[in-house]
Order: C-alpha cells, then sequence, then structure tokens
C-alpha cells in the first residue's frame, strides 16, 4: 500500500536543468543516490574525520562509513513507515558531503578564514559541493539532483528564515527550494537517523579508544539498563560482545521509539497530505519526550568525557592551526592552487576558491600539504 505522505517520484519537480534521460529503469531519486555515491566529494569522505583525527586504528569511523550508517538507519525507518527509502537514503548520504578535513574543528578553522567573505559552515558546502563544485555534465556544474533531494538535504536540520547561509541564499534565487517551510518526511528522517547512529556509534568508538569504559558509560541511566538486562541474561559475556549487544538494543530502541512516536503525531495531527507536512510547525519525526531525555543524556556524556577529551583537543588544536595556516598561504601565493582552480578565478571571489579547495581535501592530504609548505 502507497503512503500519501510519500515522497512520489513520479510526481517530482524535476531537476534545475533539463537533460537527456538514457533510461528509465530507475527513478529520478534512485538517480540522485547513484550520482552521489559515484561522486568525487563522496570518495573523499573515506579520509575524513568524524570524531578520531588521524588515528591509528583502521576501526574508527570515517565520515564515509559514518554516512553509510545513517542511510541503513534512514533506510530502516522509512520502510517501517512505509515511506520512499531512496529519498531518506539520498539525504543520509549526501549530508556530510560538505565536510571539510578534521571534521567541525576544520569548519571552524575555514568559517573564521572566510569571517569577511561570506563565511562558512559544512550544510552550506553540502549545497555548494553537489550543485557547483561536482562536475559530470558539459553544460551545467554539479550534478544536478532532483527539487526533492535538493530540499531535503538543505533542510534536514529544519527550516531556513533568517541567517540563510552564502551559498543557499544564492542558490535558493535561481532554484526555489522553499527554505521556510518543512521538507519531507524522508528528509526529516535523515535528520534524526543522523542523531541515532552519531549517539551510538561515537560511544563505540571512544570504548575502543579508551576515552571511556563500560564502567562510567554506566553513569547514563539508560546504558546502565540496558547492560544490566544484557549481564543478567548473559553472566559471562566479554566486554567487547556486551558493548556490541549494548549498541544493537539501543539502536533498536530507538528505531521503535522514533517509528511509534512519529506515527503518533502524524495521526493525533491529522496530517492528510504533504501540504501539511510542509506547513506543520516543526518536524514530525521525532523520538517520545523520555527518548529525547535519554539521548540528550548521552550527548553530554560524550561531549563531556569524548569530544572534550584532552587527547582529542591536542589533536583538533593542531588541526584548526593547519586550516589557518593552509588558507593563509594560499592567499599570500594564490597562484600556487591547482591549475584547475586557477581558471575559477575570472567567474568566483578568490577567497572562495580557497575555501572551496581547502575543505575538498582529505585530512591525510591537508596534513601532508601543510607539512610540505611550514615543516
Amino acid at each position: 500500500m502507497v503512503n500519501s505522505l510519500s515522497a512520489n517520484p513520479l510526481k517530482s519537480k524535476g531537476r534545475l536543468y533539463e537533460e537527456f534521460e538514457e533510461e528509465t529503469s530507475r527513478t529520478p531519486i534512485e538517480r540522485d543516490r547513484d550520482r552521489i555515491i559515484h561522486s568525487s566529494s563522496f570518495r573523499k569522505l573515506k579520509h575524513k574525520t568524524q570524531v578520531f583525527i588521524e588515528s591509528d586504528s583502521d576501526y574508527y569511523r570515517t565520515r564515509l562509513t559514518h554516512s553509510l550508517e545513517v542511510a541503513q538507519i534512514s533506510r530502516s525507518l522509512c520502510r517501517a513507515m512505509n515511506l520512499n527509502e531512496d529519498l531518506g537514503e539520498v539525504v543520509s548520504l549526501a549530508h556530510d558531503l560538505g565536510h571539510p578535513p578534521f571534521g567541525h574543528n576544520g569548519e571552524k578553522a575555514l568559517n573564521m578564514s572566510m569571517n569577511n567573505f561570506g563565511g562558512f559552515n559544512h550544510n552550506d558546502q553540502t549545497l555548494r559541493v553537489i550543485t557547483k563544485i561536482e562536475k559530470r555534465h558539459p553544460e551545467f556544474d554539479g550534478l544536478n539532483l532532483t527539487w526533492e533531494s535538493l530540499e531535503g538535504i538543505v533542510k534536514h536540520n529544519g527550516i531556513m528564515k533568517n541567517n540563510i547561509p552564502f551559498h543557499i541564499n544564492s542558490y535558493n534565487k535561481l532554484h526555489n527550494l522553499s527554505l521556510n517551510k518543512n521538507p519531507h518526511l524522508e528528509s526529516q528522517i535523515a535528520a534524526i537517523a543522523d542523531d541515532v547512529a552519531y549517539n551510538n556509534h561515537d560511544v563505540e568508538d571512544a570504548l575502543r579508544a579508551g576515552l571511556i569504559n563500560l564502567q562510567s558509560l554506566s553513569n547514563v541511566k539508560y546504558f546502565q539498563e540496558i547492560i544490566k538486562e544484557l549481564k543478567e541474561r548473559y553472566p559471562d559475556i566479554e566486554d567487547n560482545l556486551l558493548t556490541y549487544q549494548m549498541l544493537r538494543v539501543s539502536i533498536s530502541k530507538m528505531i521503535k521509539d522514533i517509528i511509534k512516536n512519529s506515527n503518533n503525531n502524524i495521526s493525533q495531527l491529522k496530517i492528510k497530505t504533504n501540504n501539511d507536512i510542509f506547513n506543520h510547525s516543526h518536524f514530525l519525526i521525532s523520538m517520545s519526550k523520555n527518548m529525547k531525555i535519554d539521548s540528550l543524556k548521552i550527548s553530554e556524556f560524550l561531549y563531556k568525557n569524548v569530544y572534550n577529551h584532552p587527547k582529542l583537543i591536542k589533536k583538533r588544536t593542531n588541526a584548526e592551526n593547519i586550516i589557518l595556516k593552509l588558507f593563509e598561504y594560499f592567499q599570500k601565493n594564490f597562484d600556487q592552487l591547482p591549475i584547475d582552480w586557477l581558471s575559477k578565478n575570472n567567474i568566483q571571489n578568490k577567497h572562495r576558491i580557497i575555501c572551496d579547495y581547502i575543505s575538498g581535501m582529505t585530512d591525510r592530504y591537508a596534513s601532508n600539504l601543510y607539512k610540505s609548505l611550514y615543516d
């Protein structure tokens, strides 16, 4: 049975630029997903920081593995609610494409460097990547994704009325993404799938890194109760298996809660059409009040014990310095940019070109380039 609230690819508002359609076996949104997966920006997420910078282990998550995990959770939620899995996957796979090297610390440094030139944030840069920087067609820049994918990616964190970022503001004048209205339910699902992913997987990576342990994690009541239940069921369970089982149970609990609460929202608020979704005062996909509290407690624990851990702060300070110094170098030596980037100088601001170039680097490339210039 088709859910009337699902984004219908057959009724898509289409693409900004008309294309010659070579085949019809895939829906427009399926084609969007494939374009993202085949993009160079998606591949480079493999070497971009999620939490741990230049880690010694191959097991820590990167932006790529995080995006894949968000997409899996998103598809599960969309399937359970009979929504468009492909759109949920598109938004999930694309949501971090604009992240610079070194995660949020790289973002902070680039925003400082671009303070007088329009600023920088990764969500804005994501739209810039998929509508301008990626080049796959001789007649236009970008991936030329459908309206539904673009508006979902741009608004997955909420509507925009004030302080609209640089590129989103510019692009919206060309291609109206209805920034002041809610996105489809599938985009809302991608946003909450992101929360579920990092609240659980950052815990796993932190345990592996030795920044926290199961005993300290038991200070979070939500995890304490899961651990207690698992130990009663498996008295001799090893810590590594306990960790996997704990996170499996946790993710399942959150997904079930989101499905139940979101369906209740839709029913109680008498949401019947997509216009009802677009015009509602807030997102309809959400956790219950109790699960929101539990998730907030997890986030607070992670900020206190992981994200602000002394071992990570030192590396992050160094990462910020690398980005600041690279930007400073290319400001003074603009002609040292690769030829294909120099050619953009007649149509784009010099500082934005430098910003785009640096933000597209991987952690490894940025580190090596910095060493070659300053060491």
